[in-house]
């Protein structure tokens, strides 16, 4: 999938090279963040990045779409693409950078996958690793594994796309500023002055979602922050414009497979 053109770093997007050699196809950072920590907005231009948080709770947000990454889940950052940090709660963060010539048939577009307990053991063994390291030794298979293991990581639905329509734009600055709202589709024809077959063409060809798919999803999105935070899935569930808990975590569960209360556990 091409990039689009919100995903290509703007200006004021710090560039920051790896001090790496071509011989080095991975490098492994371990950082640990106190809460409330926000990493500016920058990008890798000569590495794609896997941002995992080993433990705690990360928000991205880059050109395409804003990402909620709970431990156990990590997001893929192509490389050039620009991505703003902001961390939940304290956060371990472990970062893998990847030559993109070590995976050719890397995603092109940012994503959050799923992190399998082998590959959260290699990480944690990786960071260890010193730099540069020989091919053929210890470090080098380490290091070859978990190129082995990231092209089989299955992708999750935890992203709010942003849309560049200025129409769905303002679909998407109201469920921001007022995610509860009830709107129908019709509502938002009259309200826009289109045809809502129009509405869902552009929601079509912009998001790959319908209307009321990409309404779940952005609320979705949400609620998993407002967890992230604490607060109760009563409280979430009424603040979305669930009609109740029930009806939440039902919604919730059929999506994730886990009750919201076993989500970020």
């Amino acid at each position: 999938m091409p990039r689009r053109k919100k995903d290509i770093p703007p200006a004021d997007s710090a560039g920051q090279r790896l001090p790496l050699g071509p011989e080095s196809a991975v490098l492994c950072r371990a950082r640990d963040y106190v809460a409330g920590t926000v990493i500016a907005l920058h990008h890798h231009p000569d590495r794609h990045q896997l941002v995992y948080a080993a433990s705690g709770v990360l928000v991205v947000q880059a050109g395409s779409g804003r990402w909620v990454v709970p431990s156990t889940r990590a997001i893929w950052m192509p490389a050039g693409i620009g991505h703003k940090v902001s961390c939940i709660g304290a956060v371990r963060m472990r970062s893998l950078y990847v030559q993109p010539q070590a995976m050719p048939d890397a995603p092109t577009t940012a994503a959050t996958v799923s992190i399998t307990p082998l590959l959260a053991e290699l990480v944690a063994a990786a960071a260890n690793v010193q730099q540069p390291y020989a091919t053929n030794s210890r470090d080098g298979h380490l290091m070859q594994l978990i190129l082995d293991e990231l092209q089989t990581l299955p992708v999750l639905p935890l992203h709010a796309p942003e849309p560049a329509d200025p129409r769905l734009q303002q679909i998407a600055h109201q469920w921001e500023s007022t995610p509860d709202d009830a709107s129908t589709l019709q509502d938002w024809s009259h309200r826009l002055g289109v045809d809502a077959k129009t509405i869902q063409r552009l929601c079509a060809r912009e998001l790959d979602m319908t209307f009321g798919q990409w309404r779940q999803q952005i609320r979705l999105v949400r609620a998993l922050e407002r967890l992230a935070h604490g607060e109760k899935v009563i409280d979430v569930a009424l603040s979305q414009g669930y009609a109740s808990p029930s009806a939440f975590t039902a919604m919730f569960k059929k999506r994730f497979g886990q009750l919201p209360s076993q989500f970020f556990q």
